[in-house]
């Protein structure tokens, strides 16, 4: 089963929107229905499931719906019609005070001004949540402590919000989430405050820390190199609608339209495709000829980056094997050839 999931989610924003709503359903565009009604569609019949244990990505441009969609899955905004179900029970059936516990231990958020309160502390901020669930003064230190090592915020527990820089603030954002031990994680635009240095530094933080964690996430963006990166799959939003949905190896090889294809056609695919994603399967490869001088060992998880220059440099065949060292599969110059290719996925 899904952890969470969105079925046929409209919201229209505007007087009347259960009056507008068949107009959106009879397929009517985002701009008709300003045009026509005065009402704005955020979203426009969104259906995906977002498995335990992701990251999911959610990306587009600036009013495509991507923030509209990730305020419902805490019920800071309620679909005009739809529902979303999280562990198999529809949220939209919470009474107030269901939803109030829901907030409190199934989920927290991480914003992209970072939230926190000025005048706490850096443990007080991690903690804040810990106060909020009703845990003890100690026990909340205790709690907090350990987020504030994750982060690597070790001696700056005692520093005010305005004596840290910004890669350090959203450090604190991002510990004082994890501190309530949610099950869901939900990153609005969570970096794009950030230089890119420190962006790229908290990308590899939030990796390092799922890598052990294993929370669902669902991350907001609209870059997509930072979505390729962090996005075990990824939804793209136009105008309110769910264009694609994919992993990102899906996403580079197949754009599903012109909108689509407009965004990654300038992705260096080199870092997004992995060895088992371009090469023949085993079982469809002549091998009799190879030998094993000119054959490069790499795991199928390899990103392309990592062993193209060796086999540019030695002109060699690559074996991609499984952990278990099973030979899965063969790539060829040509296969990195057609892989690299703008039109790769054309070619295939």
């Amino acid at each position: 089963m899904s952890k969470i999931e969105i079925k046929n989610v409209y919201k229209i924003f505007g007087n009347t929107p259960s009056e507008v709503l068949p107009m959106v359903k009879e397929g009517a565009s985002k701009e008709e229905v300003l045009e026509k009604t005065g009402h704005t569609v955020g979203l426009d019949n969104v259906t995906l499931s977002i498995e335990e244990g992701e990251t999911f990505v959610c990306m587009g441009l600036s009013g495509s719906g991507k923030s509209t969609l990730i305020r419902h899955l805490n019920r800071l905004i309620d679909p005009t019609d739809g529902d979303i179900f999280v562990d198999g029970n529809n949220i939209m059936e919470l009474d107030e005070q269901q939803l109030i516990d829901f907030r409190k231990h199934e989920l927290s958020m991480v914003f992209q001004r970072f939230g926190l309160f000025p005048h706490k502390t850096v443990i007080e901020n991690i903690g804040y949540g810990l106060e909020i669930q009703g845990k003890e003064a100690e026990e909340r230190k205790k709690l907090a402590m350990v987020q504030v090592e994750s982060v690597g915020l070790q001696g700056f527990e005692d520093q005010y919000p305005s004596q840290l820089s910004g890669g350090m603030q959203q450090r604190v954002g991002l510990a004082r989430a994890l501190a309530t031990n949610p099950e869901i994680l939900l990153m609005d635009e969570a970096f794009s405050a950030l230089d890119p240095l420190i962006r790229s530094d908290m990308q590899n933080q939030l990796i390092e820390l799922q890598s052990k964690l294993k929370k669902t996430i669902v991350f907001i963006t609209h870059d997509l190199d930072e979505s390729l990166r962090l996005g075990d799959h990824i939804g793209i939003l136009n105008g309110g609608r769910l264009v694609q949905a994919g992993t990102p190896e899906e996403i580079i090889m197949s754009p599903a339209d012109d909108y689509v294809e407009a965004f990654v056609k300038d992705v260096n695919r080199a870092k997004v495709l992995r060895a088992k994603t371009v090469m023949i399967k085993a079982n469809e490869f002549n091998s009799s000829d190879l030998k094993l001088a000119d054959v490069y060992k790499v795991d199928e998880g390899s990103y392309i980056e990592q062993f193209l220059p060796k086999v540019l440099a030695d002109r060699c065949t690559v074996m991609v094997v499984d952990k278990m060292g099973d030979t899965k599969g063969y790539i060829t110059e040509k296969e990195l050839a057609i892989s690299l290719s703008k039109d790769g996925y054309n070619l295939k």
